[in-house]
């Protein structure tokens, strides 16, 4: 049996390693060193390597001759992600139509106007579109949940948070953050209702809308 503390550590290092590749601090190819990061981050070797493993699992990394190498999500994963989103989270928006509480809406609603306080706040821009990207995770998350379903939660959050960097270049055009804003409104405005296909059809365009921005940007930067 493994032990537990090893276990903790290694799920910090593995959240870390994630965030960092899922946000674009480390880049495609670059090598996870075993020994240095154990050095970097004072801890041993043997939770370290848990934690590459499960990258590795992920597919986010991979194990090559020269060690552990990140691959992250490319572009084309996040296109297809978002088309599995668009099938799924339309679903789960119908889902969460029918099952919502007042307690989820009310939640809903704060993640909302919190999202609109950071959009019109001044300040410096890097802070500012974190704390609207966290609250459209909120937001989303709260979708997910409303569904009643651990599977449709899961599988969501996931793919949700496996976009991170591609959300941060869509937040980053502020048109499209006060977009997202009124799509959301809409969304809630929906749910509110328990209207199932109108919180579908009102989710799935949200969805096209998000993609389709994101794309506009990547190739207006040469990323794509």
């Amino acid at each position: 049996m493994r032990d537990h503390r090893t276990i903790s550590i290694a799920d910090q290092i593995f959240d870390q390693l994630e965030s960092e590749i899922l946000t674009g601090k480390y880049k495609k190819g670059d090598i996870l060193s075993e020994v240095k990061l154990s050095e970097e981050l004072g801890v041993s070797r043997t939770p370290v390597r848990e934690a590459l493993r499960r990258l590795v699992q992920d597919r986010i990394a991979e194990d090559t001759s020269k060690g552990v190498v990140v691959i992250g999500i490319s572009p084309e994963d996040m296109m297809d992600m978002y088309d599995i989103r668009i099938d799924i989270e339309g679903q789960a928006a119908a889902r969460a139509a029918k099952n919502i509480t007042d307690e989820q809406l009310a939640e809903m609603k704060e993640f909302i106007d919190l999202q609109k306080f950071y959009i019109d706040k001044d300040g410096d821009m890097a802070s500012k579109n974190d704390n609207i990207r966290d609250q459209d995770s909120q937001f989303h998350e709260m979708l997910y949940k409303a569904t009643g379903s651990m599977v449709f939660f899961d599988m969501l959050t996931n793919i949700h948070h496996k976009i991170t960097k591609f959300r941060r270049i869509s937040i980053n055009d502020k048109e499209r953050a006060q977009q997202s804003y009124e799509e959301h409104s809409a969304i809630y405005d929906a749910l509110a209702a328990h209207e199932p296909e109108l919180a579908r059809s009102r989710t799935v365009r949200h969805i096209i809308n998000a993609r389709d921005n994101i794309k506009k940007r990547l190739i207006l930067e040469g990323n794509d």
